[in-house]
């Protein structure tokens, strides 16, 4: 928690989502992470039903539908210690792609919808899933896509590739963006429509080995072919052609939230980074922590991560304040940085570690593995760079 952004509200929760993560997820997450979802599920949903009853269930959500009412830049501080364990965002209904879901269709969706998918998924009876990258087409620019919803009576019909449908193993709906006005100019040809997974048609191939890790449950990565699915033109989120709109929208607090949980990361990877070098004992009686290479690591870190925290912060605090469309740069500009922030303090503290850093013994391995396609999804880190830089060179007429 940053003493400058920090309010009453958040001083009050704070510390008891920090009791909470400490006692009931650092012991265990080791375990987690290794055995099968469905060994594990029910004790996680134990989990969740502890922290509902603690009053920590998803401060994001206002007081009356049972979260804190936490701003953007609240929540933002508490995103970074959930962020310290695998578990953290999960177990109180924080996770990705369900935040944005509940956010995309508090805001757009229809009082039909909301009863009958945003509720229960408030409440973290059921999970979703976001499907809107495709293997076809660069997923820096969703105006390009080839998955098509044609309307046929009152019934969308949805064929087409996804991948990366991150959460769909289990999930109960998808929100599928797809092209329903092929002659519109680029910005307005795509829609989101949400399409249960158990409609025929619905075909999950594969949860994606990423770095040979195959995650299941809530962190998988999906590939998914749509053939002739069908659903009904209700399921439409807001107004035909707005697809591109409402992923703008949605992906402004989404990468708020991400930034916030890689700052998370980077703490606990700093923390394991001088624990080791403070302990581990060089040949010469030594710790490796006197290494002056070690010791420029551990500041160029805390230096790093200090500046993240503040960067990002300050963009939510924008966001709150006029609106993800007026914190565009910003937003491109912690994703980019803090991406490449984590990567190096993770990259730092396996290097301490040694041998045991690339093992699965640590957290270290699963975060590299799952982590290094932060300077990827969300847009690469090299188009952030690109708008951010013609947004500055525009004041200097080019």
């Amino acid at each position: 928690m940053t003493e400058l952004f920090a309010t009453d509200k958040l001083k009050a929760l704070y510390p008891k989502v920090k009791q909470f993560i400490e006692e009931e997820l650092y012991p265990s997450e080791l375990y987690f992470l290794k055995d099968p979802w469905d060994e594990v599920n029910h004790i996680l949903k134990a989990k969740r039903e502890k922290a509902k009853e603690l009053g920590l269930w998803a401060p994001y959500l206002s007081e009356e539908e049972g979260g804190a009412g936490l701003t953007l830049t609240e929540f933002g501080q508490l995103s970074e210690l959930l962020g310290t364990t695998p578990l953290g965002h999960y177990v109180l209904n924080c996770q990705a792609p369900d935040i944005g879901n509940i956010e995309l269709m508090h805001q757009f969706a229809s009082a039909e919808l909301k009863e009958k998918y945003l509720a229960p998924l408030m409440k973290g009876e059921i999970r979703s899933c976001f499907s809107m990258t495709e293997p076809d087409f660069a997923g820096s620019n969703p105006v390009n896509m080839g998955t098509t919803a044609v309307l046929d009576g009152d019934e969308f019909v949805i064929n087409g590739h996804k991948w990366f449908t991150t959460a769909a193993d289990g999930a109960t709906f998808a929100i599928v963006m797809a092209v329903t006005n092929p002659d519109a100019e680029p910005h307005k040809r795509a829609s989101m429509i949400v399409v249960p997974t158990d409609t025929p048609g619905f075909e999950l191939t594969r949860n994606i080995p990423v770095m040979g890790d195959v995650g299941e449950g809530y962190l998988s990565h999906a590939e998914i072919h749509y053939v002739d699915c069908r659903v009904p033109k209700s399921n439409l989120i807001g107004e035909m052609g707005s697809g591109f709109m409402l992923a703008q929208q949605r992906l402004g607090p989404g990468r708020i939230h991400h930034c916030m949980r890689w700052i998370g990361i980077c703490e606990r990877a700093f923390d394991m980074m001088c624990n080791r070098a403070a302990s581990r004992e060089l040949r010469d009686g030594r710790m490796l922590g006197h290494q002056q290479t070690i010791q420029n690591w551990i500041a160029e870190s805390r230096a790093e991560i200090n500046a993240s925290r503040y960067m990002v912060l300050h963009a939510a605090q924008k966001i709150d304040n006029e609106g993800s469309k007026a914190a565009r740069l910003e937003i491109s500009t912690i994703k980019f940085y803090v991406a490449d922030v984590l990567m190096k303090v993770l990259d730092r503290a396996i290097q301490v570690h040694g041998a045991l850093g690339i093992t699965d013994d640590t957290l270290l391995s699963f975060w590299y593995r799952h982590e290094r396609g932060a300077r990827i999804y969300d847009g690469p880190d090299e188009v952030h760079k690109a708008s951010l830089a013609k947004a500055i060179l525009k004041n200097y007429g080019l």
